[in-house]
């Protein structure tokens, strides 16, 4: 393989650079009008445009992008997250037109997409999911507050298609429930073009865990333990680290077992993510999706391990891969991963796009590292995610690590658009979260004490 086309802008569309390069491949960026002075297309050795700013005009249009990559002469192509990563009909695409997809087999994407296929699929692979229904296509609702009773209140409802924390509603009364459902469904079929939904058992203290594997694509795989991705806002991950705090040993076993065998049985090629829900209180675990993709929070796994994840997805996609034993992977230490967003925690987490007046991190410092996609003076804009930064650190434990995030962060100056650095000081000071006691309403229950009030000082 000797060029890569990276479909994907910003942080992740960087970090692929920078492997390309370790592995001395070439790189193709593509870029809407918005980024065209962006750093992942000044970073490229090649550029090309395709379209104007709004997704579904340049990041989503996958024909103008394989045709880039063919005028380009790549011989692979690198979807990083979002966009197009699990667009299974891009995939199948590229293939088509002699372009390695580097990522799983375009059958997987399908599979576990769908969402309720992916349930029966862990289920016949021995994996625990929670109890949920059948799923209800848009406006047909038929038999649903019985299905909703079987399941039991709280519930959730998931659109079948839905991921990354989009397209979910909470349901706590029958009298919620047809509002919710309709109002999912709608929003489902306009953001996936399907409008099925599902409902789903909601654990009243959850903790979001997940498990790294990495798939040798010939029912072989293998994992790169564990995730703690309890600190969310909008059922959206905040923060993460690893490992897990206060998991118990057998527990954690059991779960990379369960997420190693979904892999196995799939056949499943790269690194993927098995999610699973951690009841807190009863200390057993579900399964609630998988992600066929690189993760945002992969840098944490990559801190404890020693692993380069996108390198070695590269590898394997052009065969130079050689498969690793389940007995050669460890950790060492502890890393928590922080996501900076121009967004005001304030008024519930609103993006705030504009210009970075100043846009300083801590980056150099040992066992602290940096991924962004921006610099100072560039322009935050209101059509992409407004996530600007990642803020990775690595100890020898725990506290450790705390430590040396808290120093980070206090040297973290961000200027020109509202920020949430202030709001990740006070999570990561805060006694709940020190003790490692916090689950995925912790946010919500605690925002009083972690918020700056509207109209403070950023």
């Amino acid at each position: 393989m000797k060029r890569i086309l990276i479909a994907n802008r910003g942080e992740i569309a960087c970090r692929v650079i920078r492997a390309c390069r370790a592995l001395g491949i070439a790189t193709v960026a593509v870029y809407s009008e918005a980024d065209v002075n962006a750093l992942h297309v000044q970073l490229a050795d090649a550029a090309e445009p395709v379209g104007p700013a709004p997704s579904a005009q340049s990041y989503l249009d996958g024909e103008r992008i394989l045709a880039a990559a063919l005028k380009h002469g790549a011989d692979g192509v690198h979807p990083g997250y979002g966009f197009l990563s699990e667009n299974t009909g891009f995939a199948r695409a590229a293939e088509a037109a002699g372009i390695t997809w580097i990522g799983p087999r375009p059958d997987s994407i399908e599979d576990m997409g769908d969402k309720q296929r992916a349930r029966a699929i862990a289920e016949a692979a021995g994996v625990p999911v929670l109890p949920g229904s059948r799923r209800f296509a848009l406006d047909a609702l038929d038999g649903l507050e019985e299905a909703a009773a079987a399941v039991g209140y709280p519930l959730l409802v998931k659109a079948t298609g839905g991921g990354g924390g989009i397209g979910m509603r909470r349901v706590d009364t029958p009298e919620q429930l047809r509002a919710s459902v309709a109002a999912t469904q709608q929003m489902a079929a306009k953001a996936f073009k399907d409008g099925t939904v599902y409902l789903e058992r909601l654990v009243a203290r959850a903790r979001h865990i997940e498990i790294q594997v990495f798939g040798h694509g010939d029912g072989t795989a293998v994992h790169l333990f564990e995730r703690e991705c309890s600190v969310q806002r909008r059922f959206q991950k905040i923060i993460e680290e690893s490992p897990a705090p206060g998991l118990p040993d057998a527990m954690r076993a059991r779960m990379c077992e369960a997420a190693v065998a979904l892999a196995a049985h799939q056949r499943y090629r790269g690194p993927g993510t098995v999610e699973f829900i951690v009841d807190a209180d009863a200390m057993t675990f579900f399964f609630l999706e998988m992600n066929t993709r690189i993760q945002v929070e992969h840098p944490v796994t990559e801190g404890v391990t020693g692993w380069d994840l996108v390198q070695a997805q590269i590898r394997l996609a052009a065969g130079t891969f050689t498969p690793v034993a389940q007995e050669a992977i460890t950790t060492s230490g502890a890393a928590i991963e922080c996501r900076l967003y121009a967004e005001n925690p304030a008024k519930n987490f609103l993006p705030s796009p504009g210009r970075l007046e100043r846009f300083s991190l801590p980056d150099g410092r040992p066992h602290v590292r940096i991924d962004t996609g921006v610099r100072e003076g560039d322009t935050i804009t209101p059509y992409y995610d407004p996530m600007i930064a990642k803020l990775i650190v690595w100890g020898l434990d725990r506290p450790a690590a705390l430590a040396r995030l808290r120093e980070a962060l206090a040297d973290s100056h961000i200027e020109g658009v509202r920020n949430n650095v202030t709001f990740l000081e006070a999570v990561v000071a805060h006694p709940d979260f020190v003790a490692g006691d916090v689950d995925t309403g912790w946010v919500e229950r605690t925002r009083a004490a972690l918020v700056t009030p509207a109209g403070a000082p950023a």
